[in-house]
């Protein structure tokens, strides 16, 4: 029998003693019993969080009492009433107050109480609300947190107290010095009184006389006086001071909004999350708050210390003494490393409790919540990331106006080192976590969610505008032209690259994002790329000449559903060039990571990612290298810092090519290294492929671990121990000889070094206008033969005593590798376009000859027979196939030529993918950083002449030959499709305009044109004045024209609408230009002009205008609201966190403020250095900055079909219009004169 629960009696006793005498609330309660359901009346007493009850009041003796600790009390409607009673008694009981105590846990029946008033029934519930111990625990440990501040700033006055103390000392003694002169001057003055004349005796115009004089020194002293302090005022150091408090008021400013976020996050996201756990059925775990909000309320508690103490400084102004502040933050930056350390698991963890419906439905209401202001909880978990940083520019700021001598200097300087350590780990961190946040983002836009944005594994390539042209039966195109209104309309897409994904979406007059219903998720395993359907195509004939060759095809071919086809257009050849380069590079990786699986799973239980992983140089950290715990797209882990040598080695490595670190490498090399260094390296590669390939990575490339050459006999090893190795299995098996030319080089390593198996991760082939090869085997009679031949026959020995020194367990295993290669040709062979013929008695295959394409493009073919998801996930892209079945396959091959010999050509596979890479990276140099060869002639002749170099190559496969010379085609064309205006041209056209008035220029010509300008001087910055705050040195103009002169056509147009305002006399005409130049940029915003929108609400608010307010009196409320609704938008406040959002929901093309980005690379310029104190490339700083100019370069490119109109921008760009700042100031104080004092 279970034992009752045993508590001490008394000490209850005792406290229903207490609480009848000195109890919270006391007073009669109707309580319902359990067993018949009745209600009777008890006196009941409540005494900190137990409540007791008794029959009545002058009872002694308790009837029973409840623990109220983890309850909860909440108001319940009347019962119903069974029976018909009188009409008075069920209105009486109808009016009774109902109300329930809900206890914690299962099983526990409620209490159910009444009372007759509404009044008392509030009173009890709210007293059994507040009777909580952890609320009280809570609120102690505020109080202790504001006791512990409190008695740091009764410290720090007693200090300053002290101080006063000694100087009142001080003081006293010089009083009394003073005084004992005074004594002694007036004893000196009485000794001399006989000897004075009598004043009575002077002459009235003597005393006039020393009346003037008196005025007259009063008046100099006075004068000199005033010259004193005006030289002060315009002195250096007063110039200091002053923008030394500035620097504090800003500081004051920012550390209050950054407390207000953290308070967000804390009781927006942190608390309620901490509800939701405790919760019966919990969207989520204890254990996953804390990982994702890691140190989030201490860090809210340590900066309101910290923002009040500022406030407190502010209070002594003009004393400003900050050091000791950041003495006490100093030991709390461990509570911030923890923070960022567990930053990225925190993202981590968020991006998979997003794949809760319930968490993600409960995420989106608190991200819904007013003060967030559309903001997600990801940016919050941000925000302390950046705190650090923008201490440190703080600190250099203030130390730039504080004076050597100044007694806080060195504090200052000793909290900025400390400060930079932290910060150089921040960076790093935010670096290593942009490309989650980024996912997320993008997840949160789409209405309809997509989960595979929740993969952190994920890495976000590219995005923009694309058009998808619609198609009709049998897949023919519609006929439909380039130029149709309604095409652009209704067939624009945002379209988004991933490395494993490619999403095609609408976007919604809201800027909400809606996924395809059919096609909007395409999985880049299933998709073939074709960049310029053949002449001979139904479905495509003559799109060339509709479209202007933009056009380009997704083929997706699902494994569970029917195949279909994506037809999208570009809005450029350079777009599509770019679009072309990243797909089929995403393409290529995946595919040739699942061929290169399935060829040696057979052979051993090492797999591609083994083999990589066995290379310690790729994730082991080195005195030339270091590495990040992130992975990039081919499943390596991200550099972190790393020398130039070894970017360089990364960049030519052939094992793989990580889409994102070449996009990074070509955004920023400028940085590090020169376009000569970049070039000359990937001559080597093609000149030298064996020489310039480090030797281990060249062994992990050719991993053999056997004998396979005749010359060398067998070790001894058994082929069971042969077969343990840590990278793939070998394919060459004969050595070779080819003909003498630039690029020959024969193997000279020993023949039973690990060199001989292929990692084709990255043998992609060119693809964008050039080099994705047709997936043909190779031609036969008539076609361009790849001779091997020629080689084969070595003086040293012969086929045959090949033949007899190859061991077996070689000789099957490179037929084990021949079959698979076989396999995966065949499976790209063509149903329609290509015979197969299989022979049941022999493991051979033919193909028949396939013509060659009239463009490069990339196909995937099915075998007639069918094929398994598995193998249509590993079909590698032609260049890699047709260069293994050169290889590998043995039908067809000349007379005398050994099957295992021609597959095991060391040097001929080595060569073909040297070249490869060479061409893939020049494809991507060429396609998306034209300007480096426009603005470079000498790099322009060395690539024309290293392309020219690998056309002459005898051995050049026809797909790299028709590459080469599309690359050469893109670098010979001038400016192939650009046919855009350039300010230069606009001012040559408007030089003999006549010039307009503002009165006959209407609102939408102006809003137009002033949109075409802006971007027209927008696109013209070259990304390379992009690095390296060029903008802020000496030199500027000479290191960044392009930027300043963006920045002086924005002060030109911000005065030019000052000028034509203050140009009126008259009020009511000054207001009518103030209502035409909201419109203007009311319009320039629906026209995705942030850029004018700000120059025209900046000149509106300048001092000469915004003092006005008469004018402003005559303006209209809709205008002044608009007005408001227009600086909201393109405000400052947050990082311009309402433009950013505002841009991140609209479409191209579009004009951002430039300024916004600027302070983003100046953020990231100043918070760490380029390289670190070993001379190691700082990384993870050039993938951040390479992000924020991928953003920009995306509104570069694509353009606004705005005509030109040489009239208006003949006005927008007359200068005599103009009127400088002083004098538009003086004209105001003319108009509306200061009000006197």
């Amino acid at each position: 029998m279970q034992k009752s629960v045993r508590y001490n009696e008394g000490h209850a006793l005792y406290l229903a003693f207490l609480a009848r005498k000195e109890g919270t609330k006391r007073g009669f309660l109707s309580k319902k019993t359990a067993e018949a359901s009745r209600w009777h009346e008890k006196w009941f007493a409540l005494y900190q969080n137990v409540l007791f009850y008794f029959e009545g009041e002058q009872s002694c003796r308790p009837a029973g009492m409840y623990l109220l600790e983890g309850c909860s009390c909440e108001r319940t409607p009347a019962p119903p009433r069974a029976g018909a009673g009188p009409g008075g008694v069920r209105d009486a009981l109808d009016k009774q107050y109902y109300f329930t105590v809900l206890f914690g846990h299962e099983g526990q029946k409620p209490l159910e109480l009444r009372c007759e008033e509404e009044q008392d029934g509030k009173e009890w519930m709210e007293a059994i609300h507040q009777a909580s111990y952890a609320d009280i625990l809570i609120e102690r440990e505020v109080l202790m947190q504001k006791y512990i501040h409190l008695v740091q700033i009764v410290e720090t006055e007693k200090i300053a107290a002290n101080q006063l103390r000694h100087q009142l000392e001080d003081q006293d003694t010089e009083i009394e010095r003073l005084k004992s002169e005074i004594i002694a001057l007036n004893k000196t003055k009485e000794r001399m009184r006989p000897y004075q004349s009598n004043q009575e005796d002077e002459d009235p115009d003597i005393k006039k006389i020393k009346k003037v004089q008196s005025f007259m020194r009063g008046w100099l002293c006075r004068r000199k006086w005033k010259t004193i302090v005006q030289d002060y005022i315009c002195s250096p150091h007063a110039e200091s001071m002053r923008k030394r408090n500035q620097i504090v008021f800003t500081m004051v400013e920012a550390e209050s909004e950054y407390v207000h976020q953290l308070y967000i996050l804390v009781n927006g996201f942190l608390r309620p999350l901490r509800m939701a756990a405790s919760s019966k059925k919990p969207p989520i775990s204890h254990d996953d708050v804390s990982s994702i909000f890691l140190n989030s309320e201490t860090i809210m508690f340590l900066h309101e210390i910290f923002h009040q103490g500022l406030k407190a400084r502010i209070a002594n102004w003009p004393t400003l003494i900050l050091a000791d502040l950041f003495d006490i933050l100093l030991p709390m930056l461990n509570i911030y490393q923890e923070f960022v350390r567990n930053h990225q698991y925190s993202l981590q963890v968020l991006a998979n409790c997003k794949q809760n419906r319930d968490f993600d439905k409960l995420l989106k209401q608190y991200e819904a919540n007013p003060a967030c202001e559309g903001r997600m909880l990801e940016t919050f978990l941000t925000y302390p990331m950046f705190q650090i940083p923008r201490y440190i520019i703080t600190l250099h700021e203030l130390l730039a106006h504080t004076p050597h001598e100044h007694v806080e200097r060195k504090s200052l300087e000793f909290a900025k080192s400390k400060l930079e350590e932290l910060s150089r780990v921040m960076h790093d961190e935010v670096s290593d976590t942009e490309n989650i946040r980024k996912n997320l983002a993008i997840e949160r836009m789409i209405v309809e969610g997509c989960d595979i944005l929740l993969d952190t594994s994920q890495t976000f390539i590219r995005q923009g505008s694309l058009i998808q042209v619609p198609s009709v039966e049998r897949g023919k195109l519609s006929k439909v032209r380039l130029g149709s209104l309604s095409l652009k309309k209704e067939g624009e897409r945002q379209c988004f690259l991933f490395t494993k994904h490619f999403l095609i979406c609408t976007r919604s007059s809201g800027g909400k994002l809606h996924l395809l219903k059919t096609g909007g998720v395409l999985s880049l395993i299933d998709c073939t790329l074709i960049e310029e359907p053949d002449a001979s195509d139904d479905d495509s004939k003559g799109s060339g000449q509709v479209f202007g060759h933009l056009d380009f095809k997704i083929v997706v071919e699902p494994p569970d559903a029917a195949a279909f086809t994506v037809v999208l257009l570009a809005p450029s050849r350079q777009e599509k060039a770019a679009w072309m380069s990243d797909i089929s590079q995403c393409v290529d990786n995946i595919r040739c990571n699942g061929l290169m699986t399935i060829v040696f799973e057979e052979n051993s239980k090492v797999t591609v990612p083994h083999m990589i992983k066995s290379d310690a140089r790729l994730h082991k950290d080195d005195t030339d290298i270091c590495f990040s715990k992130t992975l990039n797209s081919c499943k390596v882990p991200q550099i972190r810092y790393a020398s130039v040598e070894r970017l360089l080695e990364r960049l030519t490595d052939l094992r793989f090519l990580s889409i994102d670190f070449l996009n990074t490498f070509l955004h920023t090399y400028r940085i590090f290294t020169t376009a000569a260094v970049v070039l000359g390296k990937l001559s080597d590669i093609y000149k030298r492929p064996f020489t310039s390939i480090p030797v281990r990575s060249l062994e992990l490339f050719f991993a053999t671990s056997q004998n396979n050459r005749g010359e060398h006999l067998v070790d001894g090893k058994s082929p069971r121990l042969c077969r343990k190795f840590s990278s793939p299995p070998p394919l060459a098996v004969s050595r070779t000889s080819s003909p003498v030319r630039a690029r020959k080089l024969s193997l000279t390593s020993p023949l039973n070094s690990k060199i001989g198996a292929l990692d084709l991760t990255t043998s992609s082939s060119p693809t964008t206008t050039t080099q994705s090869p047709a997936a043909s085997p190779p031609p036969h009679t008539g076609q361009i033969p790849l001779d091997l031949s020629r080689g084969l026959s070595s003086p040293e020995q012969s086929p045959g005593s090949v033949e007899e020194n190859v061991d077996n367990p070689r000789v099957d295993l490179c037929n084990k590798l021949k079959r698979s290669i076989q396999k995966a040709v065949l499976e790209s062979a063509p149903a329609d376009r290509a015979g197969v013929e299989s022979s049941p008695a022999a493991d051979t295959t033919e193909l028949s000859p396939c013509r060659s394409p009239s463009t490069p493009r990339h196909r995937r073919y099915r075998q007639p027979g069918g094929q398994t998801a598995d193998n249509a996930h590993c079909s590698v892209s032609p260049a890699s196939a047709f260069a293994i079945a050169t290889a590998a396959a043995g039908h067809g091959s000349p007379p005398g030529f050994n099957n295992t010999e021609r597959t095991c050509d060391k040097e001929f596979i080595i060569r073909r993918t040297a070249t490869n890479r060479v061409l893939n990276v020049l494809r991507h140099w060429v396609s998306k950083h034209a300007q480096d060869f426009e603005l470079n002639n000498e790099l322009k002749m060395n690539v024309l002449n290293l392309l020219e170099e690998v056309l002459r190559d005898p051995d050049l496969l026809p797909q790299e030959r028709k590459a080469t010379a599309n690359i050469l085609r893109a670098l010979s064309q001038d400016d192939q499709d650009d046919i855009h205006l350039k300010l230069e041209d606009i001012i040559q056209m408007t030089d003999c305009m006549k010039a307009e008035c503002f009165q006959s220029l209407s609102a939408m010509e102006l809003a137009e044109q002033i949109t075409l300008l802006d971007h027209v001087i927008f696109r013209s910055i070259p990304y390379e004045e992009f690095l390296g705050q060029g903008w802020m040195k000496l030199d500027k103009n000479e290191r960044t024209p392009y930027i300043m002169k963006t920045s002086q056509h924005f002060n030109d147009m911000s005065n030019l609408v000052a000028s034509q305002i203050m140009n009126y006399a008259d009020v009511s005409s000054r207001a009518n230009a103030i209502e035409k130049w909201v419109a203007v940029a009311d319009i320039c915003r629906c026209l995705h002009n942030y850029n004018g929108v700000l120059e025209i609400t900046s000149a509106l608010n300048r001092s000469a205008i915004y003092r006005l307010k008469k004018t402003w009196a005559k303006v209209s409320k809709q205008t002044k609201a608009l007005m408001d609704k227009l600086q909201k938008t393109v405000s400052s406040e947050g990082r311009f966190k309402n433009l950013r959002e505002t841009l991140k929901n609209c479409n191209p093309p579009a004009v951002p403020y430039l300024g916004m980005y600027l302070t983003d690379l100046a953020f990231i310029e100043e918070g760490t250095p380029n390289f670190t104190e070993e001379g190691l490339v700082n990384f993870s700083k050039m993938r951040m900055i390479s992000h924020i100019i991928r953003e920009i370069r995306q509104f570069q490119q694509t353009s606004y079909r705005i005509d030109h109109q040489p009239k208006v921008t003949q006005y927008l760009l007359d200068k005599d219009l103009i009127i400088d700042e002083d004098t538009l100031y003086e004209l105001s104080l003319k108009i509306e004169p200061r009000l006197p004092a």
